[in-house]
């Protein structure tokens, strides 16, 4: 996924990123006040990582009051089948189901499937190909009408109207259709408009998808928001957004875009027939603001319970919280990776060497002081694979010795590098980066003058942050621009190496507009890795092949990694059985967070 998953919510100026990282290094070695010892505080806050990969005050959540929300962004859109946003995917868990959902428990666990609307996970048969499910009893829609096996499908059709309902993960599409055979619901002909041959309901009950090609992540699909079911009838469209149709325990009672959201219970839904949602507040509420730190100070003073975008706090809020209150704060790793990538169409990144030359050459240190330090920032990232994903190896991995001997930059072997790639005395460059981006224009920087200290020479082009698709995303633009580097970060879709990597790195995922692998990866090494993948079912032998993914990808030096990123985020003295997950990269999981004191 990309970063626009995540909202981009941050506005910092761009000096805050580096003057505040001595701060967050004090913090992250206990420094300060009693608070931060992470025992909690006198107001009720439970600690400084209380609830990082582990539950806070599981116990004292209470049925009842209203959940309060604050965010710098709005969703991409409300609509399950057209929200992209990290944030959005984990909110609609309060107004839709799907057929199997991410766990409701901290850290690694958050990342495993369970039912959800199905009574069990998939029956798999016929080599991988074939899921069978069978639906629960008593799951209704919220005028209380049966929730069957055709709504199912009929919200998954709803992906192939890309002409109208564009903007959501297409996986369903690609893996169910690969010939693009289907025109989806609104330009089907057959008589109910389930016309898509690959899922079959034989009865209201029953569910079976037919695969074309086995995929080892199916169920992992099935689990995005985008595979809610919608009912035909309720189908408005591409006005769909202002107000889904519910099928889990909360619905829209308003929405003003760019305003505010609230939800509030649906009185149909039945706490028997949902084994994930406990459904603690009576009341949910998002209050949308146009400027991060105004959010940030709403937070402090208590009048909201928690971000609803989860990229940290802003740089003023995050120092304030780290004096006076660490004990409201958690510090996840979060499932992105930000690194620079180098894009073979731009000489001389042709040629490994000259890709090696950079990243020996960087001051991997000054890069992590760039975005923020160890907890704002992030840890060294020495690799391409973030820490959630299976086959992942976090700093072990460092084939560069980016975190260790060459941390700081290696000038000799940078230098060698460049001799070997025939340019002994460096060349030029130009880094391109978005300019609504203040903490990867501050990265830039950093490169920037590490790289002068090896002779090569890199100029900064920032671009318009909201065109990146049409910037950086077509060839031919990047190498009529000459961007040797561009800066940039990327997160899984689900954790999955398929889930992060297929469209960074796969060759078949090259396209002319909305590109993402940036650096023109081309290697059948990798390719057939991905298509051994995808029909691996054990889970042992998929993360071996993601980890040798993971190796090919740095032995072709493809990519110079920053941090595997970290955020600081906020909750409440009242926020109850409040944890991080690594189902929605680091965020707090919102389905079952409960208050302490629901009359507050």
């Amino acid at each position: 996924m990309t970063t626009q998953r995540t909202s981009g919510r941050r506005k910092q100026a761009l000096a805050a990123a580096v003057a505040v990282a001595a701060l967050l290094t004090t913090a992250a070695c206990g420094g300060g006040s009693d608070d931060d010892s992470g025992k909690g505080s006198s107001t009720g806050a439970a600690g400084f990582d209380a609830a990082n990969n582990k539950v806070a005050q599981a116990s004292l959540a209470k049925k009842g009051g209203t959940l309060k929300f604050g965010a710098a962004q709005d969703a991409d859109s409300w609509d399950t089948t057209r929200g992209y946003y990290g944030m959005m995917w984990n909110f609609a868990r309060y107004y839709s189901r799907q057929l199997v959902t991410n766990k409701a428990e901290p850290g690694a666990a958050g990342a495993e499937i369970t039912p959800d609307l199905a009574t069990e996970t998939a029956k798999v048969t016929d080599d991988g190909k074939t899921y069978t499910y069978t639906l629960r009893d008593g799951i209704t829609w919220e005028d209380g009408k049966p929730i069957t096996s055709q709504d199912v499908k009929y919200g998954i059709e709803r992906v192939w109207a890309q002409d109208v309902l564009a903007g959501g993960p297409t996986y369903l599409k690609d893996v169910l259709d690969p010939k693009g055979e289907y025109k989806g619901p609104y330009k089907d002909t057959s008589k109910d408009k389930l016309g898509l041959k690959s899922i079959e309901t034989p009865d209201e009950k029953t569910i079976v998808f037919k695969l074309p090609q086995a995929n080892s992540d199916f169920e992992e699909m099935l689990a995005l928001v985008s595979a809610s079911p919608v009912r035909q009838d309720k189908d408005t469209k591409s006005k769909y957004g202002l107000k889904p149709f519910s099928s889990g325990p909360y619905k829209f009672e308003s929405y003003a875009p760019g305003k505010d959201l609230t939800l509030v219970r649906n009185d149909k839904w039945s706490q028997a027939s949902d084994p994930v949602r406990k459904a603690y507040p009576d009341k949910i509420t998002i209050n949308f603001f146009s400027d991060a730190n105004q959010l940030d100070q709403r937070l402090i003073s208590g009048d909201l319970d928690l971000d609803l975008n989860q990229t940290g706090m802003s740089p003023q809020g995050r120092t304030t919280a780290l004096k006076e209150h660490k004990a409201n704060l958690d510090n996840p790793v979060s499932g992105y990776v930000r690194y620079a990538v180098f894009p073979q169409s731009v000489a001389p990144f042709d040629n490994i060497e000259c890709r090696k030359a950079v990243i020996l050459g960087a001051d991997h240190v000054s890069l992590q002081t760039a975005r923020g330090g160890p907890i704002a920032g992030g840890d060294i990232g020495t690799n391409m694979l973030p820490p959630s994903v299976p086959g992942a190896e976090g700093q072990k991995y460092d084939p560069y010795e980016i975190s260790g001997a060459n941390k700081s930059g290696n000038e000799a072997k940078a230098k060698e590098a460049l001799k070997a790639c025939g340019q002994p005395d460096g060349f030029k460059t130009t880094i391109a980066v978005r300019n609504n981006k203040p903490v990867e224009v501050a990265t830039a920087q950093s490169l920037q003058a590490s790289l002068k200290k090896i002779g090569i020479t890199a100029e900064i082009d920032q671009y318009d942050g909201s065109q990146t698709a049409g910037i950086i995303g077509s060839p031919s633009n990047v190498k009529k621009k000459g961007y040797g580097i561009i800066i940039m970060g990327w997160g899984p879709d689900f954790p999955s190496v398929q889930g992060f990597g297929l469209p960074l790195w796969s060759s078949k995922y090259i396209s002319e507009s909305g590109n993402n692998n940036y650096a023109l990866i081309k290697d059948k090494t990798i390719d057939g890795l991905f298509d051994s993948y995808v029909t691996t079912l054990d889970d042992a032998g998929k993360a071996k092949i993601s980890t040798e993914i993971n190796h090919k990808v740095m032995e072709g030096a493809y990519y110079l990694p920053f941090v595997f990123e970290r955020f600081i985020n906020w909750r409440s003295d009242n926020l109850a059985n409040v944890y991080t997950t690594d189902g929605y990269s680091g965020q707090y999981d919102f389905v079952n967070l409960g208050l302490k004191n629901p009359k507050k």
